[in-house]
């Protein structure tokens, strides 16, 4: 709209073919620039995304091993799966506040401690057989994965994934692209309809990269279905 009003008070010479020809070119080499780079971030954003999701695939299927090796050790664990079920699922409530994970905790920063705690019982622990020497050393080991867990997701709720003065550079890219668009042409509704779609598409590029970068946010946040499975294997 900006281009389409320029182009109304600007004097003839300022758009004369020649200009235009230049003004095109110039169009040209922002556009290829603007493309080039969205796609690489789309694609960086996407790989960073399936990683985060992957690590915490994994640190859920290291957790409920951890739960099932404390069941199988046999008396004196209890204190220490029930500390492993309260921190999960005061991580769980902070994550996704919206979901039912069971009574609301206080998010007090507490589940940290409780996973020290949990460390505290184990090493208590005094294993009387070569089994429950395994098993022991098996459910330290795992216990860092609750650590693991919370500095994902530290990581990802730290700052926005596309920094404020690149986000800044690509709305400056694509706002001369489309003010050069409305010097080019007369204006009537195809062009004007044309136009919107192609600024939506660019701000659609745009909005798709901040919610990639953003696993535990936003429209596109990773799923809680395997955090509430999770918990329901460790009430068994």
């Amino acid at each position: 709209m900006l281009g389409i009003a320029l182009r109304a008070i600007l004097p003839t010479d300022q758009i004369s073919p020649e200009s235009t020809d230049v003004i095109k070119l110039a169009t040209g080499l922002m556009a290829t620039l603007t493309a080039l780079v969205l796609g690489l971030m789309i694609s960086s954003a996407n790989t960073a995304r399936n990683a985060v999701q992957n690590a915490y695939t994994t640190s859920l299927a290291n957790v409920a091993m951890l739960d099932r090796h404390l069941a199988e050790y046999g008396a004196g664990t209890r204190t220490a799966r029930a500390l492993l079920r309260d921190a999960l699922v005061r991580k769980f409530q902070a994550v996704w506040p919206t979901e039912n994970f069971g009574p609301q905790e206080p998010s007090d920063g507490s589940a940290l401690s409780a996973v020290e705690s949990m460390e505290h019982e184990l090493l208590k622990l005094t294993p009387a057989t070569d089994a429950q020497k395994w098993l022991l050393s098996q459910a330290l080991q795992a216990t860092s994965s609750l650590g693991q867990f919370r500095w994902i997701v530290i990581h990802e709720e730290s700052g926005p994934a596309l920094p404020v003065p690149f986000l800044v550079g690509l709305v400056f890219w694509g706002t001369a692209i489309f003010i050069s668009f409305g010097l080019l042409t007369k204006p009537n509704v195809t062009v004007l309809v044309s136009l919107f779609i192609a600024a939506l598409s660019v701000s659609s590029a745009i909005f798709l990269i901040l919610e990639l970068g953003n696993p535990f946010g936003g429209q596109m946040q990773i799923s809680s279905t395997p955090a509430h499975a999770m918990l329901n294997a460790l009430a068994n």
